[in-house]
């Protein structure tokens, strides 16, 4: 699970030539979708315009949850299901938001040669089977099982965009191999962040957040132009704080292997962010934090730089930075403290050792409780 707390402050703040004192308001949603919460804050005239302001977010994230959602059917909705029930079958007709999420996620593919690779549904279906199983038998006291090199090489090799066919015209996806699926679990919740801030944006809203499950979104700054503290999770909760400050619009996405795993019967822990190298989980940090202006792609990249050694990640951050110069990213990594990283942006964090890009140098900081 992506997780970054947010810390914000109430704010005032006087707009135009109206010169309205706007509060700031919060609500948060527990069955919005994307089996997470979502929480907005934002400055508003009244409690009845936030909520004017709720309501539209959260209905938003609900729509988007039944577009992206692999496991369920709704009533007159064509979502992702329904493209993979339909593989090798026929084209399905779908909402713009299917088109464009997945032309982001081809987009991060083809940065990162297929490291973040959405049509991997096979292969994480098998994973989700182990480790729904693995986590009942924790809770039994027992081992879970791991599955066969055999199970998972075949379920790879029902992988590949060559199987993908979008029909920018008539908005239909059509997957051309019958055991191929799609799965979005890497951008999916982040473009739905963006989805929301943006249309907030588009209404009015001048400063707030919007926090999907971890997958935070700011929107403008904070008054006198100070910089939003987003404090990142320490694994063990050992009260050893990392805080990275930010300002203006900007989101914080983290990935991290401890959340959603199993212990196996080898002893290993196995999450749910797998290496499509290796077709096992990675297993080169505890944690990646991503800080770009917008959300699906801190999303995309927190997957993708989760799954590469350092060395690879940084070299992908500097291209990507060096093909966006006006919105860059920021990386945070949060490792073992036995390995070894060429950097002189290093620090300890409780037991583990952070690495952080040369962007960050004037903006992170150690807190200890």
């Amino acid at each position: 699970m992506k997780k970054i707390l947010v810390l914000i402050m109430v704010l005032t703040l006087c707009v135009g030539c109206q010169n309205k004192k706007l509060e700031t308001y919060s609500n948060t949603s527990i069955d919005a979708g994307f089996d997470t919460f979502i929480t907005i804050q934002a400055q508003a005239e009244s409690q009845e315009k936030f909520d004017e302001i709720f309501t539209i977010s959260i209905d938003k994230f609900k729509e988007l949850n039944q577009y992206f959602d692999i496991y369920h059917t709704y009533e007159g909705v064509n979502n992702l299901k329904t493209i993979n029930d339909q593989a090798g079958i026929a084209p399905v007709e779908v909402d713009q938001s299917i088109i464009d999420m997945l032309n982001v996620a081809k987009e991060f593919y083809d940065l990162s040669d297929g490291e973040l690779d959405i049509t991997m549904g096979a292969l994480l279906k098998v994973w989700h089977k182990y480790r729904e199983e693995g986590l009942l038998y924790m809770n039994e006291g027992e081992f879970g099982r791991i599955p066969s090199l055999e199970e998972l090489e075949a379920a790879k090799a029902c992988s590949g965009w060559n199987n993908i066919e979008i029909d920018d015209e008539k908005n239909t996806v059509y997957i051309n191999n019958p055991c191929v699926s799609l799965d979005v679990g890497g951008i999916a919740k982040g473009f739905a962040a963006e989805s929301i801030a943006t249309e907030l944006e588009s209404i009015g809203v001048t400063t707030g957040v919007v926090n999907a499950g971890g997958n935070t979104r700011t929107i403008g700054t904070k008054q006198g132009d100070k910089p939003w503290r987003v404090q990142i999770e320490n694994p063990e909760a050992n009260g050893t704080t990392l805080v990275v400050e930010s300002k203006g619009t900007a989101s914080f996405v983290t990935s991290g292997d401890y959340q959603r795993y199993y212990i196996a019967e080898d002893g290993k822990f196995y999450h749910h962010i797998i290496d499509p190298r290796t077709n096992f989980p990675a297993d080169h940090f505890h944690s990646v934090t991503i800080i770009t202006p917008n959300s699906a792609v801190a999303d995309a990249l927190s997957t993708t730089l989760f799954t590469l050694p350092y060395e690879e990640g940084l070299a992908l951050i500097n291209k990507y930075n060096n093909e966006h110069p006006d919105a860059p990213v920021s990386a945070v990594w949060l490792m073992d403290p036995n390995q070894e990283v060429l950097s002189e942006n290093t620090m300890m964090a409780g037991n583990y050792l952070c690495v952080y890009t040369d962007n960050l140098k004037d903006s992170i900081e150690l807190i200890t409780k």
